[in-house]
């Protein structure tokens, strides 16, 4: 079968760049594809953080890929349609996440459904942005609707999509495991040594920090845990909205003395150490359609404290592979910790984690792309 995939990669970061970029070397593996990505995103004063390049030196770089789209310059958006159309697929893949790309993709669908006969596939990140507005819906309607299939991580995702399209091929597929880091790499104890930690009980928060990731309720649940045991709280991740707000809550709480604050989008190379040293992770999000953190976390076979909402219940098993509260609850958020320390074998629910792996293979995701092509 004959694929074209056009989206994110190296040299920009994040999630969805990670998740493209392996996409491109699993469909590669199988089928012929082409990668088209692009050579520049957003201009300076759209993006929130400090920059959108990758600055490991351990980056996910497929040297078949294609750099040729600006999302700022329309005569490149032309070309790439017209590669697309003279390549003939029988799918051309774009991943969805965000409406800014309403306008270069809408072009690029356009041309390609015109003067050929491929078939467009999304696979939605987030079928509506979590900053919602009736525009950005209107535009992701308007968008999405070109499409002859689907794929999306979860049941809420599938409905969501039916109710803004009015289309139903949509295939539901967990968001696979990104398996591209040694998960061994090295122990926990010399992985708390390199961050500088004692011998404690370590807890995670990780990725950038932005509203609906609900770190809030963490902080406000850290006074309420320090009242059973000493705990130490890691929040690593790039600040995309204002710090000080967190700030002051975390001198209001008092737990400076328990919190550690490392504010930056951390490389490729550095994120093994957080994850190895750390017991649990945290993902008090308040809305959700998928999680890079998620799938990091059982990468390095850590159990999660997450809420039960959207895709989480789906993929996390209550008291197995980790622990469901309900959102905006720092009492719950506290009491699934102290019940994790204090009843539960860390060891053991790593284990179940990593027996749960082949639920999040690339091989799942691979064949439903597939079946779009029958």
């Amino acid at each position: 079968m004959k694929i074209d995939l056009i989206g994110p990669s190296y040299p920009f970061r994040g999630g969805i760049s990670t998740h493209t970029t392996l996409l491109f070397r699993h469909l590669k593996a199988k089928h012929r594809t082409r990668f088209y990505c692009f050579r520049r995103q957003y201009p300076r004063f759209l993006f929130p953080g400090k920059t959108d390049r990758e600055e490991s030196r351990f980056h996910l770089r497929e040297e078949e890929s294609q750099p040729l789209l600006d999302a700022l310059n329309p005569l490149t958006w032309l070309k790439v349609a017209r590669r697309a159309i003279r390549d003939g697929p029988d799918l051309t893949i774009f991943p969805w996440w965000v409406v800014y790309w309403a306008p270069q993709y809408l072009t690029m669908i356009l041309l390609i459904k015109f003067f050929s006969r491929t078939r467009i596939v999304f696979i939605c990140h987030n079928v509506a942005e979590h900053e919602a507005h009736f525009l950005k819906t209107i535009l992701s309607k308007l968008v999405l609707s070109q499409a002859h299939g689907f794929i999306v991580h979860s049941e809420q995702e599938r409905e969501r999509l039916k109710a803004l399209t009015g289309k139903s091929r949509i295939t539901v597929t967990a968001h696979p495991t990104y398996d591209v880091f040694n998960t061994a790499a090295i122990s926990k104890t010399a992985a708390r040594e390199k961050l500088g930690l004692s011998d404690e009980k370590i807890i995670l928060f990780f990725g950038l920090i932005r509203g609906y990731k609900g770190l809030p309720y963490l902080i406000r649940a850290l006074p309420l845990i320090l009242a059973r045991f000493k705990v130490r709280l890691l929040i690593v991740g790039e600040f995309w909205e204002d710090k000080k707000h967190y700030l002051r809550l975390i001198r209001e709480t008092g737990v400076q003395q328990q919190l550690t604050l490392i504010d930056r989008y951390v490389r490729n190379e550095d994120i093994p150490a957080y994850f190895i040293a750390s017991d649990l992770v945290i993902l008090p999000y308040t809305s959700v359609t998928g999680s890079g953190p998620l799938q990091l976390a059982f990468a390095f076979g850590r159990p999660v404290v997450t809420t039960a909402i959207g895709v989480f219940p789906e993929i996390v098993k209550d008291k197995k592979t980790g622990f469901l509260v309900a959102p905006r609850s720092p009492r719950g958020i506290a009491d699934a910790i102290v019940d994790f320390y204090e009843n539960h074998d860390g060891e053991e629910m790593s284990a179940r984690i990593k027996k749960e792996q082949g639920r999040f293979s690339w091989d799942h995701l691979i064949k439903a792309i597939e079946g779009f092509a029958a």
